[in-house]
C-alpha cells in the first residue's frame, strides 16, 4: 500500500494554483472546472509522479491551524537539501521558520505555509 495523493480545498483557487504550481514548482497533470459544483480540480505531481489534489468549492469554511486541532497536521515534502529549498522560497517572498534538526533523525527541516495557512514542512533526505 501507499499514498495516492492529499487532496486540498483552497479558499482562492487562482492565488492556490500559482502557489503550488510557481513557487512550489509542482507539475500539472490535469485540470477541470465541473460546472456542476461550480469547483476547479486540479492534479498536481512531483516528478511525473500524482500527488496533490487540488479543489477550489465556493465558500468553504476556514480550516483552523492554531491552536492545532484533530486532522491532518501538515504536508511534508522531502528535499536534498533544505538550506537550498529555504532560501529559494524566502526568495519567492515566502515566510519560512528557522532551519531545525530532528531529534530522532539528525535530519534538518524547516515549515511554511499555503495561502490557505496549512502548515507544509520540507525535510531533508
Amino acid at each position: 500500500m501507499k499514498i495516492h495523493h492529499i487532496a486540498i480545498i483552497c479558499s482562492n483557487y487562482e492565488v492556490s494554483r500559482k502557489f503550488y504550481t510557481e513557487i512550489l514548482g509542482l507539475d500539472i497533470l490535469r485540470e477541470v472546472y465541473r460546472a456542476e459544483r461550480q469547483s476547479y480540480k486540479l492534479d498536481l505531481a512531483i516528478g511525473g509522479e500524482y500527488v496533490i489534489e487540488l479543489f477550489s468549492f465556493p465558500d468553504p469554511p476556514p480550516r483552523p491551524s492554531r491552536p492545532e486541532s484533530c486532522g491532518l497536521r501538515h504536508i511534508a515534502f522531502g528535499v536534498e537539501n533544505v538550506n537550498v529549498k529555504r532560501t529559494e522560497l524566502s526568495g519567492k517572498g515566502l515566510a519560512c521558520e528557522e532551519i531545525r534538526e530532528d531529534e530522532f533523525t539528525g535530519k534538518k527541516f524547516f515549515f511554511t505555509q499555503d495561502p490557505d495557512h496549512l502548515p507544509l514542512e520540507f525535510y531533508e533526505y
